[in-house]
């Protein structure tokens, strides 16, 4: 079955993100994100895995959750035109995790970042949900270059990036991290 892409769209009713479809795959959905994802995002970042790779964000509350998709996907959409999505089952819309592209101000090039809730890990959908944004950064956003940056045991992470055909290019050093992150590119 071929991709269907999307442009990105970020509307506003009544103050409200209305969430837009992106992109979906064979099995998946990617959509932005919104503050009806609130309970979905504390969940997410409260997770043993994205608190031990990623980092605690100080997300304790669905006010927290909404603060934090407002301040960080939202103003994505706005600034850069794309983001970090919801992915979620396209038979039934159950929500697995995020994936999308940032543009970090540590970082010259436009990244790739992925997270999924623990019970959805080792069935393909981090790396479905990432070759679809991989294409849609180059086909639709005409990126020539995507990097990926994880820390050094980060194993699946790590073996997701390889898989999806970027290389490590070099380490770097991290605000907030002691140790330096791996840095891989398209």
């Amino acid at each position: 079955m071929k991709d269907e892409m999307h442009p990105l769209r970020y509307e506003v009713y009544l103050g409200k993100a209305i969430s837009m479809k992106v992109l979906q795959t064979e099995r998946l959905v990617l959509s932005q994100l919104s503050t009806k994802d609130a309970a979905f995002l504390l969940e997410l970042l409260n997770s043993p895995g994205w608190l031990k790779y990623i980092g605690d964000r100080g997300v304790k509350t669905i006010e927290d959750a909404e603060k934090y998709v407002q301040d960080g996907p939202m103003k994505s959409y706005r600034e850069n035109g794309f983001g970090i999505n919801r992915v979620s089952l396209k038979k039934d819309g159950t929500v697995l995790g995020i994936c999308g592209l940032i543009k970090r101000e540590q970082l010259e090039d436009v990244d790739i970042g992925f997270a999924f809730l623990p019970s959805f890990a080792g069935q393909g959908y981090a790396y479905e949900a990432a070759s679809a944004i991989l294409a849609f950064g180059r086909e639709q956003l005409g990126l020539q270059k995507i990097v990926a940056i994880t820390t050094q045991d980060n194993d699946a992470s790590i073996k997701l990036v390889l898989k999806l055909g970027l290389r490590f290019s070099k380490l770097i050093d991290w605000p907030g991290e002691e140790r330096p992150l791996m840095l891989f590119t398209t």
